[in-house]
């Protein structure tokens, strides 16, 4: 692999499963989806060895049979949720979790002045001082992972200081930064890097998801918002997110879908 990618990593995995011969990857992505696909195919008879590492070595094999397997948690939803108790100053404990996948993330919160306790399946984020500026740049799996750097820069922009932050993954990832500065942010981007001066506060707004993190990203610096905020074009956020605004709800927030402006009206009079 030239560049290394989780999806041409797993594609081409899943292509050597069952072809003649040995298939080498060399510097294979080592995300923990990686690692748990080679698992998967492994107990269907698979023979892969090495995911996690930067070579994996396959051997194919003529065919598979059926399995019983469990997948992993999903770390990056588990990280949204951590960095929603970060921007809403909340106390929130992230359940069926495994700590490990999340190390980078764990970091930052603690670099933005958050406290975060781990327990051996349950991460526990309090966001009960002000936010800390600091930096991050995205990189492949140890490091700090291209799909929560929305839901940090949604953080850094209520933190005191100047904070950066870098995207070395891929191009265009700061759609939403408009969405943002329309809720009151002050975000400059320049290249595949944002400049943020944090704000005290953000504003309601009526906004767009551009993309799926950045949806979900968009839907915490509403909670945190003065007022009322609406955003559309929401289908990107349940590709992502399963009942993400009824899991929300069960953690205090003030949240519904709306299908009309009735029932926006509605939701206001009933929250106040």
């Amino acid at each position: 692999m030239d560049v290394s990618s989780v999806g041409a990593t797993i594609n081409v995995m899943m292509a050597a499963t069952m072809a003649e011969g040995m298939t080498i990857i060399e510097n294979s992505a080592k995300e923990p989806h990686v690692v748990d696909l080679a698992n998967f195919l492994n107990s269907m008879g698979a023979n892969i060895k090495g995911a996690g590492t930067d070579v994996i070595r396959i051997k194919g094999v003529q065919k598979l049979h059926g399995s019983d397997y469990t997948i992993i948690p999903d770390q990056i939803e588990a990280g949204t949720f951590m960095f929603a108790a970060a921007v809403t100053k909340g106390d929130v404990t992230v359940k069926n979790v495994i700590p490990k996948h999340l190390e980078s993330i764990t970091a930052k919160l603690l670099e933005l002045g958050c406290e975060v306790e781990e327990a051996d399946d349950c991460i526990r984020v309090v966001a009960s001082k002000p936010l800390k500026h600091t930096h991050v740049k995205t990189l492949p799996y140890p490091g700090f992972p291209t799909d929560m750097q929305p839901q940090i820069t949604a953080a850094l922009a209520l933190a005191g200081g100047t904070s950066i932050v870098t995207e070395s993954i891929f191009e265009n990832r700061f759609k939403y930064v408009d969405e943002l500065t329309r809720m009151g942010a002050n975000i400059k981007v320049e290249g595949n890097t944002a400049i943020i001066d944090g704000v005290p506060r953000y504003t309601g707004a009526s906004i767009s998801a551009p993309d799926l993190r950045a949806g979900a990203a968009l839907v915490i610096a509403a909670l945190a918002a003065v007022g009322f905020t609406t955003v559309d074009d929401i289908k990107y956020i349940e590709r992502g997110y399963e009942d993400f605004h009824l899991k929300l709800q069960g953690l205090g927030a003030q949240i519904e879908l709306v299908q009309t402006e009735k029932d926006f009206m509605k939701f206001k009079l009933r929250v106040g």
